[in-house]
């Protein structure tokens, strides 16, 4: 994964940083296995190698995930979301219909565009203009997992699918 948060750098007004949340569909824990973690690390790895955005924190909760990042030039935020989200919606759904099918009935789409719907629909994407708020944020989603409605993890660092770690030893995963 390749990080990008510093403060010396200038936040472009027509290029904001965003805080971004993704929610599975009627907020159920899809998300618990790790392999399903996996194809979210998968897909935002391949955005940011890819040169499409620039991730600055994340973590992969059971149900939804959130991101602080930007769009590198020449890509559209809705276009990132859009193949990202279809992405992965496609690598669960193809698991789910191997190894749970029983858990796929509950993903079922009412949409006349599609048989099943993995991901809420207008994903949250929050313009960030300033450090302060985007301090701020970053430290919301790395209490995340240590939240006493979670208990994920005793500490923010311990919790594998978030950048919280990082930020503290400067390595990634």
């Amino acid at each position: 994964m390749i990080f990008a948060f510093s403060s010396s750098i200038v936040i472009p007004a027509d290029n904001p940083v965003y805080f971004f949340t993704a929610t599975v569909l009627y907020w159920k824990h899809l998300l618990k296995p790790d392999k399903y973690k996996k194809i979210i690390l998968s897909s935002m790895e391949f955005m940011t190698q890819k040169k499409r955005m620039l991730i600055s924190g994340f973590v992969i909760m059971p149900n939804h995930i959130h991101m602080i990042c930007s769009v590198c030039e020449g890509h559209k935020l809705k276009d990132i979301q859009r193949d990202m989200l279809k992405f992965t919606s496609q690598q669960i759904k193809f698991d789910l219909v191997e190894n749970h099918p029983e858990v796929l009935k509950e993903f079922i789409s009412t949409q006349n565009d599609r048989k099943f719907q993995i991901w809420e629909r207008r994903p949250l994407a929050v313009p960030l203009y300033t450090y302060e708020v985007i301090e701020q944020k970053l430290e919301y989603i790395h209490r995340n997992p240590i939240h006493k409605k979670w208990n994920l993890a005793e500490n923010e660092e311990d919790y594998y699918y978030s950048s919280a770690s990082y930020y503290l030893s400067g390595k990634d995963r």
